[in-house]
């Protein structure tokens, strides 16, 4: 039976960037750092050969992997959020429109300003890490 989340994961282009963004601009912890080949992760991901570089960052009890792949290399997909099998994290932020600021100044692409879908719905606004997949800042 499943009880828990254990974390999210996301393939990468460069480890060492993604870690920078997430770390540096959006204040995860790194957990820990490591690389595995062999045939364990051959059976464990279905690819021979393969050898990934790994790092678990955190926020709060949010575990987030990221995982570039050394070999083999895959192709970059198409992460736009009407795409079947895309999807986006979402942070909860005391001040949507601060953090907007606050992001884009660091040079964050943003998909548009903070918005309501709705007056009685959160304010939100979807940005991009640096592989381009979508994430997005809403208030409590």
């Amino acid at each position: 039976m499943i009880v828990a989340h254990n974390h999210t994961s996301f393939t990468v282009g460069d480890l060492e960037r993604s870690k920078d963004f997430y770390m540096s601009v959006l204040g995860m912890k790194l957990e820990r750092e490591f690389e595995v080949q062999g045939p364990g992760i051959e059976t464990i991901v279905g690819f021979p050969g393969a050898h990934l570089r790994i790092a678990f960052v955190s926020l709060g009890s949010f575990r987030l992997e990221l995982i570039e792949y050394a070999s083999p290399r895959g192709a970059r997909l198409d992460l736009a959020t009407n795409n079947v099998g895309a999807a986006h994290i979402a942070f909860t932020t005391d001040d949507v429109e601060r953090t907007y600021e606050d992001l884009k100044a660091v040079g964050v692409r943003f998909k548009g300003a903070p918005m309501r879908s709705r007056p009685d719905r959160p304010c939100v606004a979807y940005f991009l890490d640096p592989d381009g997949y979508t994430l997005e800042i809403v208030s409590p």
